[in-house]
């Protein structure tokens, strides 16, 4: 130490990071979206909105989802109904050719079984592509 003297420098707090690096707590991150008004492309005293707020339409993805979940709700309902329904009752309302019904087991079955072999089959290729715990490549990757 030069002197006894010490040089010390004032310690300053760091300069404020932008809005986009502070990090909120979850608390006070539902609190601000609650606090959020809602935004609009148009004037709501208008009554209608304006054209590029019309131009926004519903995303694919939904309505893809919408139209596969009605989908299969209707096939669930088709196959239940065929499967369940005695022939007798299905002669009068004109409905005189279908599948066995041997198939109305044995389609459910096969799915099952085909499932639960591809993820046997999955997880065995995963043990065989995995390098045995002796190997230095398990210890040290690739690099």
């Amino acid at each position: 130490m030069d002197d006894g003297v010490r040089k010390t420098r004032e310690w300053s707090p760091p300069p404020p990071a932008s809005p986009s690096l502070v990090v909120h707590s979850p608390r006070q991150t539902v609190s601000r979206l609650r606090r959020r008004r809602p935004h609009r492309d148009w004037d709501p005293s208008s009554g209608s909105p304006s054209f590029a707020a019309r131009d926004h339409g519903p995303k694919p993805s939904e309505v893809y989802g919408f139209v596969g979940s009605i989908t299969t709700v209707i096939a669930t309902a088709v196959y239940l109904a065929w499967a369940y329904t005695p022939e007798p009752c299905l002669r009068p309302l004109g409905i005189t050719y279908y599948p066995s019904r041997y198939w109305a087991l044995a389609v459910p079955s096969f799915v099952i079984v085909v499932v639960a072999l591809s993820m046997v089959i999955y997880m065995g290729l995963n043990f065989l592509a995995t390098p045995p715990p002796t190997s230095f490549s398990a210890i040290f990757g690739d690099t």
